[in-house]
């Protein structure tokens, strides 16, 4: 090879490791290490607090839920003359919760079941053993549809120091959608925003409820869940409709 035929070589060679290293450099700006691309508004990998885990709701780790419980002198929901109507006619054996209808917030939070919380990058997800329900709290900034109205509503969240915040409204009308003892329904306006912290080994939660279509002002409560014992699994709901209707036929009848 001619001293000419090697430096033409060497040349090539240094023009395409200067052209590998400038690709590098642009594939690193829009794709950042480890291969994941967040979205505008999602949270940094090791920056959000872990609260990942399956989490002990049982009497274990608080009261149960009761007509009185989680809601007191204190926080119990200040209902307008609509809200008391309906909470006046309000006729248990007509539950959904006997069609296996699942509850919604503010009571499935605080159900006496274990719950699992995932963070993904773009979404958290909270699956309840009660009522085999799962939740996905958006992280990525989307907006909701008109697809998006349900039962346990449309959720989208953020990371705020050491806690999650979440916000849901698209609730549809629910007769029981307040708790499942006290006959208040809710609405399509109510709104619930959800903080979720770790306190040591506990993880904390104070939840707000909004429904101007029944409620004066806003009410909620601050509960915890504990860690679930080792090697412990969420277990299915499995709600038979028939099954679950069985207690209404010893209940008193409330109307001839």
């Amino acid at each position: 090879m001619t001293m000419k035929s090697r430096a033409l070589n060497r040349s090539r060679r240094i023009g395409l490791s200067l052209a590998c290293t400038a690709l590098m450099a642009t594939a690193a700006t829009v794709w950042p290490m480890g291969g994941s691309v967040h979205a505008q508004g999602s949270s940094i990998p090791g920056k959000e607090p872990d609260l990942s885990g399956i989490w002990d709701g049982t009497p274990r780790a608080r009261k149960v839920n009761s007509e009185t419980v989680p809601w007191g002198k204190e926080n119990f929901p200040e209902l307008n003359e609509r809200a008391l109507a309906y909470q006046k006619v309000f006729d248990e054996a007509l539950s959904p919760k006997y069609d296996c209808q699942p509850a919604s917030s503010p009571a499935i939070q605080y159900d006496p079941y274990s719950m699992e919380l995932v963070q993904w990058p773009d979404r958290v997800l909270l699956r309840y053993e009660k009522d085999d329900q799962l939740r996905t709290v958006w992280l990525d900034g989307r907006k909701p549809n008109n697809n998006d109205w349900g039962v346990q509503g449309f959720s989208v969240g953020h990371y705020d120091g050491n806690a999650l915040i979440v916000e849901t409204d698209h609730f549809a009308f629910d007769i029981t959608g307040f708790d499942d003892y006290n006959g208040i329904p809710s609405s399509t306006l109510k709104k619930v925003t959800e903080r979720y912290w770790r306190e040591g080994t506990e993880l904390k939660m104070t939840i707000t409820v909004e429904d101007p279509m029944f409620l004066k002002k806003p009410t909620g409560y601050t509960t915890r869940w504990l860690p679930a014992r080792q090697g412990y699994k969420i277990s299915p709901w499995d709600c038979d409709p028939e099954t679950s209707r069985a207690p209404v036929r010893m209940m008193p009848q409330k109307y001839k």
